[in-house]
């Protein structure tokens, strides 16, 4: 027995010996450390990071961002794109170290620790990581940070799951922590890891942009950041900043107080102090490049007149330089299967507001639609065409990039949209713009000055409001309340996101992609400039080593031209103008309160304009435009910047009318709307109702009289349009978002019209037409549930431009 033992011990020793001591010293032998905020040592020879946690139970920020990305703009995962900063810290349990994530949506700021716990033991936190402890010193804690590099911590799996892309998973054995990345300085960790997310790859979007859509292999970047002192001042939110607010709950506050805290958000930027430097990408190209420095610069100005000199600066990236380094605020410049939106998103404090970082993400191919636009426009492609519209293209393309810098930039700044400023020529960088289109004295379109240069004056009222040094207390609120008053007494209206975006919004000034301060005249100067180029259009706007059947995409931005400025028109039918503000703005007479009607003159002439574009006059191609169109060639495909269609390899003149009729009876029949007109013509009778607009659009579609014969299909036209606004009033009924009175009285127009049909039952195609549909209506009303119902036509993207 003895023997035995002896030899278990002698088996056993090699194994004891070669552990390596629990010590410092002993875990790190051989590497070199790295101090700063947290000290690292990088162990490149078994690919981990180690880390020395000193100050345990201190709060910091984690923040992730992908360096390598997916590129797909459906899916939503592009390079340099940072996620939102989690206030986290380590604590010790055991022989463990857990980094635990603070609930920072409820908090108690109070001096009373216990009721500061009373609020924190009530929501639940998060444990995001948890391990071993391989050697104390003393308060020092050293740890194997790898296993928390190697998990998905910014939600790249979600988010392919919720772009239906498959259930993915991070394949440990094709993953790999990046020790040579990892860097510390006085305020700031950077680390790094390679991912390989294992999934079905059978998704579309993956399989559009991955190399193998099985195996998406990116890099996720985490910084470790130190908080921001005790120096920086936070200003309140004020609905009419035109800022981004963030916030918490505080159980902390008075009674007749609100828990909803709400701060601006901004950078630290103090008179004499460190500038606001941003940093662009060095990969975007020239032009781009020189037009994106130009543009993101356009805020130095506003900076200055705020009292900042040289207080706001943008410099081209240093050569070698991480731009994924927090400390960076950084302009990338990224690049897409397709072309997509552009961000700017900033990382911020959670407790008081104050920007760490801003990270702004510019598509690389937005630039490209552009200059497509332009093309489709102005055909330089003719023998005849001056020489000049060549450059004209580029010219305007690089005039968006420059607005599109500052805009993204101005998000990172801290900025909301303002989608009202366009009443106001180039009242803001922080619009939506379209291009100024004119028709020249000689009918020739006009884009010389399709975009503005520079910041506007709501621009310059937002930098003076956010950042302005105005002392504190009673001096600060004196100063901000009088530039809110200022602003109003200059015309300055501000409308953002949530009043803008839905197609049943309400709010007439609050648009995206318009121009002009009176949208009628705008409307119909448009309407000029889209006959003019469908009758001009031909292969004069397409380069001569394109393929041919990239026409048609050309088509589609040209034939829907007015596809923005018809919801600006739809905006007048129930609209009404208000104000983002406060009780005591309204008290004090600063600001109105309640809604301002659109008037009733306004809204009919609104509806006749939309009720038009039902008409096959305006849907309908011109012949010489239809026998030019040419499938598209060998090896090419349509993509969703075509108009689909029904007729196999050929254009589908029926699927571009029916586009466009869907674009018109969305926004003319969205359930919001309709209870809106109800609303204000129970109040007014003198105001339209939705049987007015029901009958006025019905009487410009099935209802109407005859066709003209020099249309090309137009019968045909007709009635594809015709089926697009029963399909979309049956949609609506459908939905069970119309208030029940509502929902009665459009059942009896449809019974109504449904008599109509069978008493004017037309002839040929149209006969056949309006049997059907006084059949499908009746069926639906008798029994929904034993009809089918259509979708609405599938309308190719327009923004972003």
């Amino acid at each position: 027995m003895r023997a035995l033992l002896l030899l278990w011990t002698a088996l056993l020793a090699p194994a004891t010996a070669a552990e390596a001591p629990k010590t410092f010293a002993g875990q790190t032998q051989s590497l070199a450390v790295q101090p700063g905020f947290i000290e690292l040592w990088r162990d490149e020879g078994k690919g981990r990071v180690l880390l020395s946690v000193r100050e345990l139970d201190q709060p910091f920020l984690l923040v992730s961002s992908l360096p390598y990305a997916l590129g797909s703009n459906d899916v939503g995962l592009d390079r340099a794109q940072a996620g939102s900063a989690k206030l986290v810290r380590f604590q010790k349990f055991g022989e463990r170290l857990f980094l635990v994530q603070e609930n920072t949506r409820f908090v108690a700021r109070s001096a009373d620790a216990d009721e500061r716990n009373a609020v924190a033991e009530s929501f639940a936190g998060a444990v995001l990581w948890a391990g071993d402890i391989l050697a104390s010193d003393g308060p020092r804690h050293l740890v194997d940070f790898s296993s928390f590099l190697l998990a998905d911590q910014h939600g790249v799996i979600q988010r392919l799951d919720e772009t239906k892309q498959g259930a993915y998973h991070v394949d440990g054995k094709r993953s790999a922590v990046l020790p040579a990345e990892a860097k510390a300085f006085p305020d700031n960790v950077e680390l790094e890891a390679l991912l390989t997310f294992a999934g079905p790859g059978n998704g579309e979007y993956v399989r559009q942009v991955a190399a193998d859509p099985a195996s998406l292999t990116m890099r996720q970047h985490i910084s470790l950041v130190r908080l921001p002192d005790n120096g920086y001042k936070p200003r309140a939110y004020h609905p009419f900043s035109g800022g981004i607010d963030t916030g918490y709950y505080d159980f902390a506050t008075p009674l007749a107080g609100s828990l909803d805290v709400r701060w601006q958000i901004r950078h630290r930027l103090e008179k004499g102090g460190k500038p606001i430097v941003y940093y662009l990408d060095r990969g975007a190209p020239e032009p781009v490049r020189s037009a994106l420095l130009e543009g993101a610069r356009w805020w130095t100005s506003a900076f200055e007149k705020a009292g900042f000199k040289d207080g706001f600066r943008v410099e081209l990236m240093p050569e070698g330089a991480d731009p994924a380094d927090v400390r960076y605020n950084v302009i990338t410049w990224v690049h897409r299967a397709t072309r997509g939106w552009s961000y700017g998103n900033a990382v911020t404090d959670p407790r008081t507001g104050q920007i760490i970082r801003g990270s702004v993400t510019l598509g690389s191919q937005r630039v490209r639609q552009d200059i497509l636009i332009a093309e489709a426009l102005l055909a330089p492609y003719g023998k005849s065409s001056p020489a000049e519209r060549h450059q004209l293209a580029e010219q305007m393309a690089l005039a968006r990039l420059r607005q599109l810098a500052a805009h993204e930039v101005g998000h990172t700044l801290g900025f909301a949209h303002n989608f009202a400023a366009s009443r106001q020529g180039n009242g803001s960088v922080m619009d939506y713009p379209h291009p100024v289109l004119k028709l020249g004295a000689d009918g020739a379109i006009d884009l010389q000055d399709a975009y503005g240069a520079g910041v506007g004056p709501w621009d310059e009222y937002m930098v003076k409001y956010i950042y302005g040094d105005y002392g504190s207390g009673e001096a600060e609120a004196s100063a901000l309340s009088k530039l809110r008053s200022d602003a109003r007494a200059a015309g300055m209206q501000y409308v953002s996101d949530e009043d803008s975006r839905a197609p049943g919004a309400s709010h007439p000034n609050g648009l995206l992609w318009d121009f002009g301060p009176d949208t009628l005249k705008t409307w119909d100067q448009l309407g000029a400039i889209r006959r003019r180029a469908l009758d001009n259009f031909s292969y004069d706007v397409l380069p001569g080593e394109r393929q041919a059947g990239e026409l048609e995409a050309r088509l589609v931005p040209v034939y829907l031209l007015q596809r923005y400025q018809g919801e600006a028109v739809a905006r007048l039918l129930a609209g009404g103008e208000y104000e983002s503000t406060t009780s005591a703005d309204i008290r004090a007479g600063r600001a109105d309160a309640g809604i301002r009607a659109t008037p009733a003159t306004t809204q009919r002439a609104a509806l006749a304009r939309l009720a038009d574009t039902l008409r096959a006059e305006y849907l309908a191609l011109p012949a010489r435009v239809l026998d030019q169109l040419t499938p598209p060639s060998t090896g090419y495909e349509r993509s969703k910047e075509y108009f689909g269609t029904r007729m196999t390899a050929v254009f589908d003149a029926l699927s571009a009318a029916e586009s466009g009729a869907a674009q018109t009876a969305s926004f003319l029949f969205d359930a919001g709307r309709l209870n809106r007109l109800y609303w204000q013509h129970a109040r007014d009778d003198a105001m339209p109702g939705p049987d007015e607009v029901i009958a006025a659009t019905l009487s410009r579609s099935w209802k109407r009289g005859p066709v003209p014969g020099n249309l090309a299909g137009g019968e045909a036209v007709q009635l594809a349009a015709d089926w697009v606004v029963l399909d979309a009033l049956l949609q609506v009924l459908d939905g069970g978002k119309l208030h029940a009175n509502v929902d009665a009285g459009l059942r009896e127009q449809l019974r109504g019209f449904a008599a109509w049909l069978k008493a004017n039952p037309g002839k040929g195609t149209t006969a056949a037409s309006r049997s059907q549909a006084a059949d499908y209506i009746l069926r639906y009303l008798a029994d929904p549930r034993s009809v089918k119902l259509r979708a609405l036509p599938v309308i190719p993207p327009g923004a972003p431009i």
